[in-house]
């Protein structure tokens, strides 16, 4: 808790009825007097100033010049707003509520010193008194205990509460404060700027405040009048008196032979009669009497009224300090008590008094009375003129500030206006410009109906065009049908042709490849056991069994299956003519469920390595570098496969198989594709196989999906993605692009999968590079496998310690070197010539494209300059060599 009072200086300042007001330096001070109490006028206020100020000018008006204190409780927020929310203070950390409880403390003083601007404005001196509690009505008695406070104005309701029939209080606050009060505090409750109820002071209370100040006014009063009276009537007191009491001398002195009830006393005071209780008569006289005094007291002492208890003016009242400043106001009324005591009858008949004597007793008396009376009328006009100034330059103030008010919202009003008419203005050009587009836009509508009615014509016309242009694409197609028809009869023919010659190959299969019936496939799953299930798919479902007295995996086709009898019967085929180290063994089929058997390979596939599932050891950077090389040879064994090279099209992860070896094995050739000669491009260099995407997309060759021909160097891109895999352990969606970025970036080495051991860095690197050329979008700027992929790969196995276990040459699996090929052909040149691009063809080949009418180079496209050859005799006769060695 803490309670801090403010003073801020005031234009006029106020602290009793007798002060003096003087202009210094173009402002407006008013001179205190000394020796009036200046007791302050405390106000309680609100946060909100629109409701408080009515009751704080209210308070103003009626204060009569008094200090102004402004009283205010300040409640601290229990719920603290923070990121759009309340939180209760308790939750949050100390720095954070010191901080809010800073701003609530500088809002504070915003609004206390909007109220002192107030005051100051209608020139009243003001403070701020402001005391930090959790309970308002608390935190204002604790401010009247604290300071003492005897006069507090305060409000009774709230505004919209108010009422003329509005008697009692209805604010919970300011009935407390009323009933919980000291009694010593005088409280106003008001409300609208109405006087709603007073809570006086207690008897006792009152009675002190009533004697204090007429022991501390009067003799003030007193001192001012006589220094007043003698300033402006300039009438000789003491000498008057002097001879007052002279002449009462005379006449006692006269009348003490004939009566003894009058006495002399040498002492002037008790002559006037202050000392003694017998000179005191007539302080109980008649009324007139006491009306005509009170007419004549001055005006310190007419104030003092005000209050309930009315005092009586007796000598012994006053402390014996103020007799000398009483001597004045109590002589007058001693001398007109004995003016009324030697009344002229009485002293004409108790001793015949002179009446000279006793007319210019009466004179003087006369004089003193009238002296005193316009003494006392002249400091009463001088007062009442003093405050009527004060209160004119304080009118003054107050006018200036409400003309100052008014200039300031007459300038906020033209400024408006200004900004309106100007907005009116913008208003008026936009319209304008909306008017100009509307037209232009029904401008360009005229136009584009115009135009559409021409592109109906045009549409009509084009019609036309298109039926004509159907009408010979169908011829078209009759004609394609027809050579679809001749080229069927000449693949049969072809075909018959090479079972003649492959017979004793196919005898030679026949004895590798078995089939098995319906009984024997359910006895080896065990009719199909979901505990014997070890791969699941697209296809089907793959189970372990025993056949034969052979560990065999068995994979059963679905109904719902990818692949359907087509596929089947394909990989059927294909497996069980070729055989390679890194192709899956098909052991047998059955034809009756649709089931593949394959050789049982213990280690699952690529995918479930590289996962780690099962909590399987990692593969090492040694294994996959290897691993690499042996899918690479499989490949290449596919690509160069005679008489037709075989795609397989769906190359992944998941249908690599390793064996307990750990020696790869690739499967699933239910969509790989078989290419020849017959079915290539429009350029008759690369082989393809027109059909629609099939496999899995991050795998897929974007130039196939885009355009459904599947080439060898879609599974040239497949081999870079799974290349990637095999460096960082990452999935294949998007890989692409981070490896791209880390080798750009310098930071590849955060991206090598930590797994398989520390990489060699400049290995690591080779290999990411390869990787991102066989990864290429488009399909001529992928790597050849036979010619640069293996060679790398081979290198690579044989540094890190592998062995070359297939029998591969740097070239692949017993192939002949590239530049022994054919391009247009694609098989080993018999006699190779050199055409005019600078390529190597065999000499048939590259007459048979001379002789079709082509003028431009096989390899690129290009326009050749001559079409003369030139027999290439050192190469045919190192093909003739590599033919005898082979």
């Amino acid at each position: 808790m803490a309670v801090v009072t403010t003073p801020v200086p005031a234009t006029i300042q106020r602290t009793g009825s007798m002060s003096s007001v003087r202009e210094v330096g173009g402002e407006i001070e008013e001179e205190p007097n000394t020796a009036v109490v200046d007791e302050a006028i405390y106000v309680a206020v609100s946060k909100d100033v629109k409701e408080s100020k009515v009751n704080l000018i209210w308070a103003i008006q009626n204060s009569g010049g008094k200090r102004i204190c402004i009283l205010f409780v300040h409640v601290p927020a229990t719920m603290i707003p923070l990121m759009g929310a309340k939180f209760p203070a308790s939750s949050l950390k100390e720095q954070e509520v010191r901080a809010y409880r800073e701003i609530e403390r500088q809002n504070m003083h915003k609004t206390l010193d909007e109220y002192l601007r107030i005051c100051y404005r209608m020139g009243v001196r003001a403070e701020k008194l402001h005391i930090e509690m959790d309970n308002i009505e608390r935190g204002i008695i604790e401010l009247i205990s604290q300071n003492g406070i005897r006069k507090l104005i305060m409000g009774a309701a709230s505004d919209r509460n108010y009422s003329r029939r509005l008697m009692d209080l209805k604010s919970k606050k300011a009935i407390y404060v009323c009933e919980q009060a000291p009694a010593s505090c005088h409280i106003q409750f008001i409300c609208k700027g109405h006087l709603i109820h007073t809570r006086d002071r207690s008897l006792n209370e009152r009675s002190l405040e009533v004697a204090s100040p007429l022991v501390q006014q009067v003799p003030n009063s007193v001192r001012s009048l006589r220094s007043q009276s003698i300033t402006l009537g300039q009438i000789p007191t003491t000498d008057s008196f002097g001879s007052i009491q002279e002449l009462f001398r005379r006449v006692r002195s006269a009348n003490d032979g004939q009566r003894g009830s009058i006495t002399t006393d040498s002492s002037p005071i008790n002559t006037i009669g202050f000392s003694t209780p017998s000179n005191r008569r007539g302080t109980d006289g008649s009324s007139d009497e006491s009306d005509r005094l009170s007419r004549m007291s001055p005006s310190g002492l007419s104030t003092c009224s005000d209050s309930a208890v009315e005092p009586t003016l007796t000598p012994i009242s006053v402390p014996e300090s103020s007799e000398n400043t009483l001597d004045l106001t109590f002589s007058s009324l001693v001398i007109k008590e004995d003016h009324h005591r030697l009344s002229p009858p009485s002293v004409l008949q108790d001793g015949g008094v002179n009446d000279t004597v006793y007319d210019q007793l009466e004179q003087a008396m006369s004089e003193a009375n009238n002296a005193t009376r316009h003494a006392y009328q002249e400091t009463f006009r001088r007062g009442k003129a003093e405050k009527d100034a004060i209160e004119a330059i304080r009118r003054a103030k107050t006018s200036e500030s409400l003309y100052t008010e008014e200039l300031n919202l007459r300038k906020m009003a033209e400024e408006e206006l200004k900004r309106e008419k100007e907005e009116l203005e913008k208003m008026t050009s936009q319209r304008d410009k909306v008017k100009e587009e509307l037209q232009l836009a029904v401008d360009l509508k005229s136009s584009l109906e115009s135009q559409l009615a021409s592109s109906e014509v045009m549409i009509q016309e084009l019609e036309k065009k298109i039926i004509s242009a159907v009408e010979l694409l169908q011829s078209y197609r009759n004609e394609r049908d027809e050579l679809q028809i001749q080229r069927d009869n000449a693949l049969r023919e072809a075909e018959g042709l090479r079972k003649k010659q492959g017979e004793g190959s196919s005898t030679h299969a026949s004895q590798l490849f078995s089939e098995f019936s319906f009984s024997e496939i359910e006895e080896a799953t065990s009719n199909y056991d979901p505990s014997l299930k070890i791969g699941e798919g697209g296809y089907g479902n793959i189970y372990k069994g025993v056949l034969r007295h052979t560990e065999v995996a068995i994979k059963i086709l679905h109904a719902n299956s990818m692949q359907g009898p087509l596929e089947f019967q394909q990989e059927v085929d294909v497996l069980s003519k070729l055989r390679h180290p890194n192709l899956i063994t098909l052991i047998g089929a059955c034809p009756e469920s649709w089931s593949l058997v394959y050789e049982y390979l213990p280690n699952g596939s690529l995918e479930d390595r590289l996962a780690c599932k099962d909590n399987s050891h990692p593969l090492s950077w040694q294994t996959r570098i290897r691993l690499a090389a042996e899918l690479c040879s499989a490949l290449i064994f596919l690509h160069s496969s005679k008489p037709h090279s075989i795609v397989h099209g769906d190359l992944k992860p998941s249908n690599i198989i390793l064996d307990a070896n750990l020696v790869s094995k690739l499967s699933d050739f239910g969509i790989c594709r078989i290419l020849s000669n017959l079915e290539n491009s429009s350029n008759n260099n690369t082989l393809f196989w027109k059909t629609d995407p099939k496999g899995t997309f991050v795998y897929m060759d974007p130039e196939f999906l885009a355009s459904g021909e599947l080439t060898p160097k879609s599974d040239v891109y497949s081999f870079g993605i799974i290349l990637l895999r095999l460096l960082t352990g990452r999935p294949a969606l998007g890989i692409t692009k981070e490896v791209k970025y880390a080798l750009d970036t310098g930071k590849l080495t955060s991206l090598l999968d930590p797994l398989a051991g520390d990489w060699p860095f400049v290995q690591a690197e080779q290999l990411a590079r390869l990787a991102l050329r066989c990864c290429e979008m488009s399909r001529k700027n992928r790597p050849e496998l036979h010619s640069d992929v293996w060679r790398i790969l081979d290198s690579m196995r044989a540094s890190s310690g592998g062995t070359n276990s297939f029998g591969l040459s740097s070239e692949g699996p017993h192939q002949p070197p590239s530049y022994f090929i054919c391009p247009i052909f694609q098989e080993v040149m018999r006699d190779p010539h050199v055409a005019a691009d600078g390529f190597t063809y065999e000499a048939e080949a590259i007459r048979g494209w001379l002789d079709s009418g082509h003028d431009t180079s096989p390899m690129t496209n290009s326009t050749l300059g001559h079409q003369s050859l030139v027999p290439n005799r050192a190469l045919r006769s190192a093909i003739q060599d590599w033919l005898q060695s082979h």
